[in-house]
């Protein structure tokens, strides 16, 4: 099996949508960095606008490139990534997804975000995930034209549900992945749940049910709110991924094991850049959360190594799927 391990790597604590952006994070990557080479992972860093253009991430990056114990990738998050455009009375705010702008927007931030990291990394960006997930047709095709070779945004078993937005602002839509693939596969122009016709790889997070069919069956009559809530403390959350939550760090394990016992091409870990630092997420708000955190990564990832787990960039992993399937043709 193959490890992929991504971070977003973002502003401090996006989810308080504040109007300043700050990147105080990336003092804390080294620290990850270092565990992740103790193990022989190569980290696939998904980088968004004001990563790329912080002065110390800048020179961590271009160390990990030389020495090739990782990978730059692209994290575009349209709300602050050049030229600005305003789709709702407050994108600082709101987040819009880059699906719900204009076509000829959403082409000019991608150029510009690819643009800015091969520039500065003086390195081809094969990577991509969207910020806060969403991609469609008009999205992977762009991406296609763009020469991407990966794309790592399709959550299986997931619905991310619309938010409120004030009268006068488009509705936020919703972005249902429950039924796409688990595996990876070859996106299609015009429908990405298939595969198809395109050269870009989706490579899906790991996520995996926790829920049987009868405790499925009833989350889905459950409203949202707190009967949902009070499901997620009986019985845990209807799905596991291989990434820390606080509530959740015993799914690392849980899911790794589950997935050598499925015999699973790959494993992928996601995490934001966010979270390593204290207070840079609603996550793990002190430096006790962070060190129990790593307590929980370093013995999942030490779990795969010792069961002949071998590190992959995600585009390591796309050329290693490409060649499987040009053998098998």
């Amino acid at each position: 099996m193959k490890l992929l391990i991504t971070i977003d790597t973002e502003c401090d604590n996006a989810w308080a949508r504040s109007k300043s952006v700050t990147t105080k994070n990336a003092r804390y990557l080294p620290r990850f960095q270092e565990l992740c080479e103790s193990f022989g992972c190569k980290p696939t860093y998904l980088v968004a606008y004001e990563m790329a253009v912080d002065d110390f991430f800048r020179e961590f990056a271009t160390d990990i490139l030389r020495r090739g114990t990782g990978e730059i990738g692209a994290h575009l998050h349209p709300w602050n990534s050049p030229p600005s455009y305003d789709l709702t009375s407050d994108d600082m705010k709101y987040h819009p997804y880059l699906i719900e702008y204009p076509e000829n927007i959403m082409r000019q931030k991608l150029k510009f975000l690819r643009c800015l990291l091969e520039d500065t990394f003086s390195t081809k960006v094969n990577s991509h995930r969207a910020g806060r997930w969403p991609i469609n047709p008009t999205y992977a095709r762009m991406l296609a034209d763009f020469d991407y070779k990966v794309d790592c945004s399709v959550t299986p078993y997931i619905v991310w549900r619309s938010e409120w937005r004030p009268p006068g602002d488009p509705p936020c839509p919703v972005i249902d992945y429950s039924s796409f693939p688990e595996k990876p596969y070859f996106l299609c122009s015009d429908d990405i749940s298939k595969a198809g016709d395109l050269s870009i790889l989706e490579i899906p997070v790991t996520v995996i049910p926790r829920y049987g069919h009868l405790l499925k069956k009833m989350y889905s009559m459950v409203p949202q709110g707190i009967m949902r809530r009070g499901m997620h403390f009986l019985f845990g959350r209807p799905v596991m991924w291989f990434r820390p939550h606080p509530a959740f760090l015993n799914d690392l394990m849980i899911v790794a094991k589950r997935c050598l016992d499925l015999k699973l091409d790959y494993i992928m870990f996601m995490l934001h850049s966010s979270e390593l630092m204290p207070g840079g997420s609603p996550n793990f708000r002190r430096k006790s959360d962070v060190d129990r955190m790593y307590d929980k990564i370093e013995k999942a990832f030490e779990f795969l190594a010792d069961n002949k787990t071998t590190g992959y960039t995600c585009y390591e992993y796309y050329k290693y799927h490409l060649s499987k399937v040009i053998g098998n043709s």
